[in-house]
């Protein structure tokens, strides 16, 4: 009988927490396990095993990167939207930097790509304003690749010169803006 309380979303984020904390490389089960308060063997009443809950975790904060882009947007467009998604972004990656790697890494799994789609949507959706009407999967890459670049370098200190680094991710948000009005929208 599972014990009360615990279930496979609390297993999740309890992992996602150590994961920011530790990394990737830090999370075992028995470290969740200790920290839920109970054995290692209980959790496979939860979760399939260390692969399985790498999977959960890495749906869990797409999605939730997803909602929160989505969120940002809701009633804006143009150069407002690209702004929004690209400071939730940028705020997100800082936030998570263990797990928000993992919402970048694909998996064959169900709840990752309907999590990893909302992602997509919400960046095509900031792109809207642009006279974008379709997806466009070519927009939609270059507009991701510069966002996660920039937080991908950020985040693993590539930034060493002592200019600022917002006026910096500033000057990129400017840049997808100036392109994406320049583009032909067809």
């Amino acid at each position: 009988m599972p014990r009360a309380g615990l279930d496979a979303e609390i297993v999740t984020r309890r992992a996602a927490a150590i994961i920011d904390l530790r990394g990737l490389e830090g999370l075992t089960l028995a470290r969740v396990a200790g920290e839920l308060g109970v054995a290692t063997p209980s959790l496979y009443k939860h979760v399939g095993g260390l692969d399985d809950l790498v999977a959960r975790v890495a749906a869990a904060v797409t999605a939730d990167l997803a909602a929160e882009m989505g969120a940002a947007t809701r009633g804006r467009s143009g150069r407002d939207a690209l702004t929004a998604v690209a400071l939730v972004f940028r705020r997100f990656a800082l936030a998570h930097p263990g797990t928000y790697p993992l919402t970048q890494r694909r998996l064959d799994t169900e709840a990752w790509s309907a999590a990893a789609g909302d992602a997509v949507s919400a960046v095509a959706a900031a792109m809207s304003g642009y006279g974008i009407e379709e997806f466009d999967v070519k927009r939609v890459r270059f507009v991701r690749a510069a966002l996660h670049g920039f937080v991908d370098l950020e985040l693993r200190g590539g930034f060493g010169l002592p200019d600022s680094v917002d006026e910096s991710y500033s000057f990129l948000i400017d840049s997808l803006d100036a392109t994406l009005r320049a583009l032909d929208p067809a």
